[in-house]
């Protein structure tokens, strides 16, 4: 039924009902982490190779204030590793590698890759749960050190965005980096409740699951001020269905896949990579 139901879509896209009235930003999840060895180097220049300059990570700090891209609080699932990743040193966590035998990328190689290149929508997204390995004193240096870092990259017209499912460090921002743009990540479908929380909290970009998301909730969205970030994109079904809903940014697993096809299947639908 549901591939049924996205050939429906691509039928509709083919007859010009959504290419003339919408853009999409699409970007690579920790830079393709279906296809690559996720917030890796390799990862992220590859990414890069095939046409991207839309990115997404993830930071975590070691025990003595080193910042690092991973995603989870524990080493088992990606790494040689063992145990809680802010409970190590950065001297520990250099000897590790990845199941696949890569470095552990520190924020800093990553900000160096940014440098230089023009034209960049990156997500840096603050990994502070559980929450209590990060408590405030310590929140507040490890927001501090992102948002010095990202502002500190040399680039033209790119835009940098400051995401968390953890409201504490965007709240941070709020009130210390006005600046800043956010995005609140809710493990929710856009609905009525979600963006009466995106409006309460004063962040009008959500990070929100396509799974339960109308066409209607996100037309809502919209005229509330609200821009709709999508997620998972872990197949082609699961983009086009986004596209289709409204989204407007559209975070990918599978951004080597996507690119090739929509180039060569879909090439009326306007989405920047």
């Amino acid at each position: 039924m549901k591939k049924i139901i996205i050939a429906t879509i691509a039928l509709c896209f083919a007859a010009g009902a959504f290419a003339q009235t919408q853009t999409v930003r699409a970007f690579s999840h920790r830079g393709g982490r279906l296809e690559r060895d996720e917030n890796t180097a390799i990862a992220f220049q590859e990414s890069w190779d095939a046409g991207y300059t839309g990115f997404e990570t993830d930071i975590r700090m070691t025990k003595d204030g080193v910042l690092y891209l991973t995603h989870d609080h524990t080493l088992e699932r990606t790494t040689n590793g063992t145990g809680i990743f802010e409970e190590k040193t950065s001297a520990q966590i250099e000897k590790l590698r990845t199941k696949k035998g890569n470095k552990i990328m520190s924020f800093e190689e990553f900000c160096q890759f940014l440098d230089g290149k023009e034209n960049l929508y990156v997500e840096f997204e603050f990994k502070t749960k559980p929450v209590e390995l990060y408590p405030q004193e310590r929140l507040e240096e490890y927001v501090e050190k992102i948002y010095k870092r990202v502002k500190a990259i040399r680039t033209k017209n790119s835009q940098f965005v400051f995401t968390s499912s953890d409201y504490r460090g965007l709240r941070y921002l709020q009130e210390h980096h006005p600046d800043a743009e956010l995005l609140l990540i809710i493990s929710k479908p856009i609905n009525d409740e979600t963006i009466a929380m995106a409006k309460t909290v004063g962040i009008y970009t959500l990070g929100c699951k396509t799974d339960g998301t109308s066409r209607a909730a996100v037309e809502k969205a919209h005229k509330e001020g609200i821009t709709v970030s999508l997620w998972p994109s872990q197949t082609i079904e699961d983009f086009v269905l986004a596209v289709y809903l409204g989204a407007d940014r559209l975070c990918c697993d599978i951004p080597l896949t996507l690119k090739e096809f929509m180039d060569e299947k879909m090439p009326w639908v306007h989405v920047v990579y």
